[in-house]
């Protein structure tokens, strides 16, 4: 569901919504939007494929720019074509945990998930199974690399009963200086969402004036608040 979310939250502005990772991420459409969004590049294949030949076309373009990216930076690739337009959901979440982690994404995967897998294998004219255990996340040292963490990471791994002291410190230090524009902050969460305060609060520290015809005092859209 986290991954979910994530994809949601990056593809708001193409207005895609999904539900279902294996029967909505198989084709390649989603994935080659998905992966457009986070490196900011535009990948050569047609905009819609309803046949499995052109499906599995899109696909392979796709992993190719994701293994392109992915593959200088020590990352296994544990999912093919065939697994991802099979709808193997297995291979789904290795590709987007490695795609989450590689573009940094503001999510909190659980550590230590792992699935078993049954496998099926014909020897001699009989089917043999057998039982596999796949790992989809480490610790978040290990996927992000330990110079990745900071205090944040820290204080909600081990002490997040203490998030609403830092909050109410970080109120205080953000009214220090917004009270001289006659602007006070009650919630972190919901003032500084559209980013007017930010743009006003680094104003104040770094001493310089944003000409207020720049940005909208009062944005109502998603692209006025970016």
């Amino acid at each position: 569901q986290v991954l979910i979310d994530w994809i949601n939250d990056v593809l708001v502005e193409e207005r895609i919504i999904v539900k279902q990772l294996e029967e909505d991420l198989y084709d390649g459409q989603v994935l080659q939007k998905l992966l457009e969004k986070l490196a900011g590049c535009k990948l050569n294949v047609a905009e819609v494929t309803q046949s499995e030949v052109g499906q599995k076309q899109k696909l392979q373009t796709v992993l190719e720019a994701v293994h392109g990216l992915l593959r200088p930076h020590g990352w296994v690739l544990q999912w093919t074509v065939d697994s991802i337009h099979g709808k193997n959901l297995v291979a789904i979440l290795h590709l987007l945990v490695s795609l989450a982690m590689h573009f940094r994404a503001p999510i909190r995967l659980p550590e230590h998930v792992s699935v078993q897998v049954v496998v099926v294998r014909k020897r001699e004219g009989l089917l043999h199974s057998s039982h596999v255990t796949e790992e989809l996340t480490t610790t978040t040292e290990m996927m992000m690399g330990r110079f990745e963490r900071d205090a944040f990471d820290t204080l909600f791994d081990h002490a997040p009963d203490k998030l609403s002291v830092v909050k109410k410190s970080l109120i205080t230090f953000v009214n220090k200086h917004l009270n001289k524009l006659n602007l006070e902050v009650t919630e972190l969460e919901t003032q500084f969402a559209d980013g007017v305060y930010l743009v006003l609060l680094m104003g104040l520290l770094e001493d310089y004036f944003v000409p207020l015809h720049n940005f909208y005092l009062t944005p109502d859209s998603f692209d006025q608040k970016v």
